[in-house]
């Protein structure tokens, strides 16, 4: 039996598990679990891995990304206090009675409001968990129906799961590729920023319904504790983004933190400039208790892409993107990368991702443009089935009763400019180095 046809039969095995477990209605980290297990079992058939050697792979797997699952959990932990002491609110309410007859500024403030955790945590349904209700309501209180409300939403808090400082898809490829996860802050920042702003204005520019916009009505939708000011919502992102600097300005004199020991920090601040009391290791356990399903993706993604290594499928992968004609790869991208996050999450990253950054780099792509640029279009596919985990919160937390699909088609303007902005980057990516070089 050739190489090549055993790799085949292995990668076959695994669709079919993934398959089976889909259909059996499985969460998609069961069945992505099930792909593991039965492609490992289908390499240990041919020794590849060796069935001694399998229960291993699959343990240094879910070690892969423990980086990763830090750096989420404290920073989750960290907007879940600032959420818990009332600033989410605060400032959503302060943005409306100060800039509601300042509807471009309205809309834009309420954007950066949005991608905040979500770029703080590296997930769109953390902003939507966080943010997306209060959002939601000041959205309506400017007149935007409901659908166009959830499309903002799904929008923005995909593109904030994209925003620096922490990009999932960026750090899972960067992980698999060996590249350093430095120079993202301008090639992510910038596009997010700019298709954000776009977003909101294409699609709330207009005012459809009219809202009462007494100060009583702005009270009454959004309750902020007495005490809370300005300067308690300011200060823990200051000492979070005050390390993150001092590392960086002074970088042979302070020792490495690393991100969640600054979030954790942060965190700290948050809950003692808290205007009520927070009982924090209530909230946290809560917190990681609603956290589990994307902690466990995480956690299945490497041991899916362990076995994947193992057994020669990544390689056969890798094979595979290589061999399409290039005009054809760039083309195919819009619909590769978005179904294939619909599918498997982040564990698209690790399947088609590394490969693809891999041949970028080959021919002569700059990688960490290139990943910026696939960056944009991952977040897309959190909208298409059988997982639409941001569509499906962005609904909810909207309170839009409608049809699913009909939301989804007051997206396509945004999805579009934002699939050809990602794969623009991606083309000329070498041609945009400058913007790594200025963020380090």
């Amino acid at each position: 039996m050739t190489m090549m046809l055993q790799i085949g039969l292995i990668l076959a095995v695994m669709v079919t598990a993934y398959t089976i477990s889909t259909l059996k209605k499985f969460s998609v980290e069961i069945s992505m679990l099930s792909a593991s297990v039965a492609g490992g079992l289908a390499g240990a058939f041919f020794s590849a891995p060796p069935i001694g050697q399998l229960a291993r792979h699959l343990v240094e797997g879910s070690f892969v990304y423990l980086d990763v699952i830090l750096v989420f959990s404290t920073a989750t932990i960290f907007m879940a206090i600032i959420s818990e002491s009332g600033g989410v609110n605060y400032v959503v309410r302060g943005t409306i009675k100060y800039f509601y007859n300042w509807r471009i500024v309205a809309l834009i403030l309420l954007m950066f409001i949005t991608l905040i955790p979500g770029a703080l945590t590296g997930a769109g349904s953390v902003s939507l968990l966080v943010v997306g209700a209060p959002i939601a309501l000041a959205l309506e209180y400017l007149g935007i129906q409901k659908k166009k409300a959830a499309a903002i939403l799904f929008i923005v808090a995909g593109l904030s799961a994209a925003a620096p400082p922490v990009n999932i898809w960026a750090m899972i490829v960067s992980a698999g590729t060996a590249i350093p996860y430095v120079g993202f802050e301008l090639p992510l920042g910038i596009p997010v920023i700019i298709l954000g702003t776009f977003t909101v204005l294409f699609l709330g520019w207009k005012k459809e319904e009219t809202i009462d916009s007494s100060e009583v009505s702005l009270k009454s939708m959004l309750e902020v504790p007495e005490n809370m000011s300005w300067w308690r919502v300011f200060l823990p992102f200051l000492v979070f983004f005050g390390l993150v600097a001092a590392s960086r300005i002074w970088p042979f004199s302070i020792p490495i933190l690393g991100l969640p020991f600054e979030f954790t920090v942060a965190a700290l601040t948050a809950w003692l400039v808290s205007p009520k009391k927070i009982n924090i290791l209530v909230l946290s356990r809560k917190t990681i208790k609603r956290l589990l399903p994307l902690l466990a993706t995480i956690v299945i993604v490497g041991m899916l892409q362990q076995i994947m290594t193992a057994t020669g499928v990544r390689g056969l992968l890798s094979f595979c993107v290589i061999s399409i004609p290039l005009i054809l790869l760039y083309i195919s991208l819009a619909v590769i990368i978005p179904f294939s996050e619909g599918v498997l999450t982040y564990g698209a990253a690790a399947i088609f991702g590394i490969p693809l950054i891999w041949f970028f780099d080959s021919i002569g792509l700059h990688a960490t443009v290139a990943i910026a640029g696939l960056s944009l279009l991952w977040p897309l596919g959190d909208g298409l089935p059988p997982t639409a985990l941001i569509g499906r919160l962005s609904i909810i937390v909207s309170n839009y009763k409608g049809s699913y699909w009909n939301f989804l088609k007051n997206t396509w303007v945004p999805w579009l400019v934002i699939t050809i902005t990602g794969i623009l980057m991606v083309v000329f990516s070498a041609r945009l180095e400058f913007l790594v070089r200025w963020s380090m």
